[in-house]
């Protein structure tokens, strides 16, 4: 039981280094006032890139258990993670401006859309650190890489409307909180029912592979050439098995 609770509190804390991971975004705004769009679109490739190798990383880590649970797992995440965004879409539109003027149901709806967005990335978390702690580390690093292009998008939009660049900071912070939340129970589950574990993994991946190619792809081809969103796509991938490599070392 005491080593559950440890295990859980590192989830929780790598968890909610990935989310803090998001305000490093914000930072570039304390030196400069104009980001240019080119490099938010490099940014999201290699995001996308990340997301990539690390849904990748974990489809093996099921197959290595149950290649047909695995598979089940990611047909659900994608279900799943279409059915969350599609209800969200049908909400009203959230300004990132108005959730920075602090209004309270523009906070709850802004919260609630990072939730659909975060929940791959959370549950991922979580999962890998039910199969092994260095896997769970490997994907803790992978998700916080990615979360600092998220960041930068949301700082962008903040900062040049008379946002304080700390302001920003917090806010692209508060976007990633849902991953900590989510991590935890994600962890619990597949803790206690073992079994499960290769169709969390698949689920994980299944939901974030969806994303890079609905959001993370398609940003990054509106600020920047597809042969330079391919070439940061794949540089990313590279550096995340090299990595990942080292690691297993």
């Amino acid at each position: 039981m005491e080593f559950l609770s440890s295990t859980v509190f590192l989830v929780f804390a790598y968890a909610l280094l990935t989310a803090v991971a998001t305000g490093i975004g914000a930072i570039p705004f304390f030196f400069i006032k104009d980001i240019s769009p080119s490099l938010l679109g490099k940014s999201n490739a290699a995001a996308s890139g990340l997301m990539l190798a690390a849904s990748f990383s974990l489809i093996m880590e099921g197959y290595n258990i149950d290649q047909w649970m695995t598979l089940a797992g990611m047909l659900a995440g994608v279900i799943i993670i279409i059915l969350a965004n599609n209800w969200m879409e049908g909400r009203s539109e959230v300004k990132i401006t108005d959730v920075a003027s602090g209004k309270r149901m523009a906070m709850i709806m802004f919260l609630g859309i990072m939730t659909v967005h975060s929940f791959a990335e959370g549950v991922s978390v979580g999962v890998s650190f039910a199969s092994t702690m260095e896997f769970g580390i490997f994907i803790a690093i992978a998700i916080a890489v990615h979360n600092i292009p998220e960041g930068l998008a949301i700082s962008l939009v903040m900062v040049p409307q008379g946002t304080s660049p700390l302001k920003a900071v917090w806010w692209s912070i508060f976007s990633s909180l849902p991953q900590p939340i989510m991590a935890v129970p994600a962890f619990l589950f597949v803790e206690v029912f073992r079994q499960y574990l290769p169709f969390g993994l698949g689920l994980a991946a299944g939901a974030m592979i969806w994303m890079v190619f609905a959001d993370l792809i398609p940003e990054a081809l509106e600020k920047c050439e597809p042969k330079k969103v391919g070439l940061w796509v794949t540089l990313a991938i590279l550096a995340m098995s090299a990595f990942q490599i080292l690691i297993g070392h």
